[in-house]
């Protein structure tokens, strides 16, 4: 077993694809596998280490890969299992991992599994699914409400009776209660184990475990991040039951059984920090890594953020290991949700605070929202609530690589699945490539610094204390080596006083691209929304 100091998963970065927009290599509109593979030199030049890929199995699409129907299939969309092949081998020889996601919860109800079980009641695989009578009076078995809105049950009526589907009807939950499932569940993972990908990303594992009395949900409450989507109940018997731990433990033993440290992540949206960590298990044998997502839901603002930080920091238990989520798949884009003067500065505390960072695809350029007009907009969970501003298409729009039409990511003429961005021809890996100062330049020195200095890849974290509002200030500080990072919350120049922790400081990188050099920390200008990072270079005597 490798040494902790040393495990990939734990000090490296991970960079996510949704395939469907990151590269088109046969010019139909949507990403696919071998554009991944066209780009993988594109990673290696960012520096990041692992690359999770959202579900690329075959699939009707329903929920865009999220509705599986074959978990050892490849759908033709992306390329075929010999693409998968390849690109596993590509990456690896280029020292980059590969993390795919994992889909537990549900399955496609086009899958054999789901087309066998309401078959009839008595088919072998009935209860492979969830399934229910209706009460006296014909509805459903109780009040349970699905994801996406509306009710939770979908009335078969070739077998007359209900099955429960925490998302879409076309995403039929299956029953981890049953050990065919399992068994079946855990066949998938040795699959691509067996193949050599370095780990999986669990969707929506928190709702796998229900109730096993299906009593009614209570009504949600006023300050819940349920009510927040458009829920009117509280999940409290739906999600996050106290039986999904002995389920993940299963999981995570099967993982241990493979070499190369493979790393099981975890989607657990969860904001109290008593109940997320609770996911790394009692023996930290559960996930390495349940996600944490208070930076997808925090204002930029300095306060909030390092409370949440703290707090975070505090819960932990010994040995755990820290991480940090700012967007992905399902929340807006960080530039846009923190605002585009401060998108660099993000970069800088993602990347530099004490824990395994996520990276969406195309962060590294700034990318913001794309507003999509109505008829254009695809994503099921938008397109049921209109109102409530949760459409997830904005942050899935095609990844901007040049100023050709489609910005390089689909051949001229062609028509992307999602818009590509109207400033594509400025906000481009080619522009930003050949710009010095750009923020792609900005996040492959932070990148290559973090890579070079153990203290911002294993070392320790403390916060500094200050009274400049609008100013956030941490030590890391490993093998005798001090950095320090500022972050200036506020769109003005600060005067900030770091003196009592020594009298000078080499500037390594500024968001604003200062040149190197060195600086009193005395006496430190912050430009508006800027961020510095600088190693210290003495002692206070």
């Amino acid at each position: 077993m490798v040494s902790d100091s040393y495990l990939w998963w734990r000090h490296g970065v991970f960079y996510q694809i949704y395939p469907r927009s990151f590269m088109d290599s046969n010019g139909d509109g949507v990403g696919d596998l071998q554009g991944i593979i066209d780009r993988l030199d594109y990673l290696v030049e960012l520096g990041v280490d692992a690359i999770w890929i959202s579900p690329i199995f075959a699939s009707p699409m329903a929920d865009f890969g999220y509705d599986v129907s074959d978990y050892k299939g490849i759908h033709p969309m992306f390329g075929d299992m010999a693409t998968f092949d390849r690109l596993l081998s590509e990456a690896h020889r280029r020292g980059l991992r590969i993390v795919l996601d994992y889909v537990p919860n549900h399955s496609s109800a086009e899958h054999p599994w789901f087309i066998e079980s309401r078959s009839s009641r008595d088919n072998p695989k009935r209860e492979w699914y969830i399934w229910k009578d209706g009460k006296s009076d014909g509805g459903p078995p109780n009040n349970w409400e699905s994801i996406f809105g509306g009710q939770a049950w979908e009335w078969d009526a070739t077998t007359r009776q209900y099955y429960l589907h925490l998302f879409l009807p076309e995403q039929p939950d299956l029953n981890w209660r049953n050990p065919q499932v399992v068994q079946a569940m855990h066949e998938v993972l040795r699959f691509w184990l067996d193949k050599g990908v370095d780990g999986f990303r669990m969707d929506a594992v928190m709702l796998c475990m229900k109730h096993p009395d299906f009593p009614d949900n209570p009504p949600v409450q006023d300050q819940s991040a349920w009510k927040r989507i458009g829920l009117t109940l509280e999940p409290v018997y739906t999600v996050n039951r106290p039986e999904i731990h002995p389920m993940l433990r299963a999981f995570r033993q099967l993982l241990d059984q493979y070499d190369g440290d493979r790393v099981m992540i975890g989607e657990t949206w969860l904001f109290e920090l008593d109940e997320l960590v609770e996911y790394y298990g009692g023996e930290l044998d559960e996930f390495h890594i349940p996600f944490n997502f208070l930076g997808t839901v925090q204002p930029w603002e300095s306060g909030a953020l390092q409370a949440a930080i703290s707090a975070y920091y505090n819960a932990l238990p010994t040995g755990a290991a820290p991480n940090f989520v700012f967007g992905n798949h399902d929340v807006h884009r960080m530039a846009t949700r923190f605002g585009a003067e401060h998108h660099r500065s993000a970069g800088m505390l993602l990347l530099t605070l004490k824990g395994t960072p996520t990276l969406y695809y195309a962060d590294e350029l700034g990318m913001q929202d794309v507003d999509i007009p109505p008829a254009r907009c695809v994503d099921p969970w938008g397109l049921n609530a209109p109102d409530l501003n949760i459409g997830r298409d904005p942050q899935r729009t095609p990844m901007q690589w040049d100023r050709s039409p489609n910005a390089g990511f689909s051949p001229a003429g062609i028509d992307t699945w999602l818009p590509v961005a109207a400033d594509y021809g400025k906000v481009n890996v080619a522009v930003q490539r050949n710009d010095p100062e750009s923020t792609l330049q900005f996040y492959k020195a932070l990148l290559k610094l973090r890579r070079e200095l153990p203290a911002l890849h294993r070392g320790s974290f403390a916060f500094v204390d200050q009274t400049t509002p609008g100013v956030m200030a941490y030590l890391r500080e490993a093998d005798g080596r001090r950095l320090l990072i500022i972050i200036n919350f506020e769109s003005k120049e600060q005067q900030v006083d770091y003196s009592l922790l020594g009298k000078t400081g080499k500037l390594l990188l500024s968001t604003r691209f200062v040149s190197p050099t060195e600086v009193s920390m005395s006496a430190l200008t912050l430009r508006p929304c800027e961020s510095l990072l600088i190693q210290l270079m003495a002692h206070v005597k």
